[in-house]
């Protein structure tokens, strides 16, 4: 992010927090509660949202090295991502053509040749098939036209794409946009590693999920205790981008930038920048660590969801967080915000924000809401004027199935 944007929004962040006042987008609107529980509506959304949509996966540093590799079945397919000896990132449907049993069943690791369970057919990290048992026995085969199913996949300034249709294009400028393309890449997240990663299925729709991230009204009522104590709430600075958006608020580590002259101040010492991308991701970066938050609905279920949370740092973030974990500093620590850069308390503490705020606290709010939708009888909900970030989600949202547009309060 260049320097002028970030101070930009610092001033933005200051002055409201100066004002006491919020972001204003200066409308109400009427979301009906059906776009949560309809089981039409859901199976419309997998396949215009998962199925035609391009997917971000993940980081570079999901595959590190040459032979690397990981699987998922989030999107409705199984996939499987490559890395080959020449360092190129590919992505494949994880199903053998002979009888199209999976050839990868860990999420993670190292491999250079998958081999099939069911009849050992084995294939090549570049998806070529490369042997097959017994091909005396099984008939002859031309195994240059049955190597594994390979899907569009880029790997753009450290950030991993696939498209789930195979004849797709996917051309990552044109998604994002060259003002946000731009932005992304100059985080530069080659540099960060995997550390590790959660999961959260719980009983809420998709959209409930990423409503949750949608806004900071509830900062200091529902997370008193925990990012309450870190962050002011009731402030914003939202960018949208097409169908994107970037969301920052201020944390109390602002208050020391406005001692500093403006040409030191850097962002993430008093803000978290989030970004969501369009439809399920929410990413938080800066320039030593990177939270990837992928929301997926369950495919059987409308009222269910899973979240998969992976967490990066760079080499830096990790040898401070060594050098904190030899001071003494423990988890219990997280909450107790000192000014510090950097991933305090390391993956462990990251993982206990997002099991005490989102877990346990934002998603089960979001378990109640998905309930009382269910009943029928609460046909709306409303967003207010200082959640702009859910009037964009779900306005485009809304467009692209072809849905009507959400109604303002009047």
């Amino acid at each position: 992010m260049q320097h002028s944007t970030q101070v930009e929004i610092l001033k933005e962040l200051m002055q409201q927090l100066d004002d006491g006042r919020n972001i204003d987008a200066g409308v109400q609107y009427r979301m009906p509660t059906t776009a949560y529980v309809c089981p039409e509506v859901a199976t419309h959304e997998r396949q215009a949202f998962f199925r035609n949509h391009p997917q971000l996966i993940g980081l570079s540093g999901d595959l590190p090295e040459p032979g690397s590799y990981l699987t998922m079945d989030d999107f409705g397919i199984p996939l499987l991502a490559t890395r080959d000896k020449a360092g190129t990132f590919h992505a494949f449907l994880n199903a053998c053509r002979h009888r199209s049993v999976k050839v990868a069943g860990e999420e993670r690791g190292k491999k250079s040749v998958f081999m099939c369970p069911f009849h050992s057919w084995s294939y090549a990290n570049t998806g070529d098939l490369i042997n097959i048992p017994d091909e005396d026995h099984f008939g002859a085969i031309d195994k240059s036209c049955h190597g594994l199913i390979e899907l569009p996949a880029v790997e753009q300034d450290g950030l991993l794409w696939v498209h789930p249709d195979v004849d797709a294009d996917l051309d990552i400028n044109a998604l994002l946009g060259e003002e946000l393309a731009a932005e992304l890449a100059s985080f530069d997240v080659s540099r960060h590693q995997f550390v590790g990663e959660k999961t959260i299925e719980m009983n809420l729709n998709w959209k409930f999920a990423n409503d949750t991230f949608g806004e900071t009204y509830h900062f200091k009522k529902l997370h008193k205790d925990t990012l309450g104590r870190l962050y002011y709430g009731n402030n914003l600075h939202l960018k949208e981008f097409g169908r994107h958006h970037r969301f920052v608020t201020a944390n109390y580590g602002i208050d020391a930038l406005r001692s500093k002259p403006e040409d030191e101040w850097e962002i993430s010492q008093g803000t978290f920048v989030l970004y969501h991308l369009f439809p399920n991701v929410q990413y938080l970066v800066d320039r030593n660590t990177a939270t990837l938050i992928r929301i997926y609905p369950d495919e059987t279920n409308p009222s269910r969801s899973i979240t998969r949370i992976t967490f990066y740092y760079t080499q830096e973030a990790i040898d401070a967080v060594e050098a904190e974990h030899a001071q003494g500093t423990e988890i219990e620590d997280v909450y107790d915000y000192d000014g510090r850069q950097g991933a305090i308390g390391g993956v462990e503490a990251s993982l206990e924000v997002f099991h005490s705020t989102v877990e346990i606290e934002d998603y089960v709010m979001g378990e109640m809401q998905q309930r009382a939708a269910e009943t029928g009888m609460l046909k709306e909900i409303v967003f207010g004027r200082n959640e702009p970030a859910l009037h964009h989600f779900h306005r485009n949202y809304r467009e692209a199935l072809g849905q009507p547009p959400l109604e303002p309060v009047e």
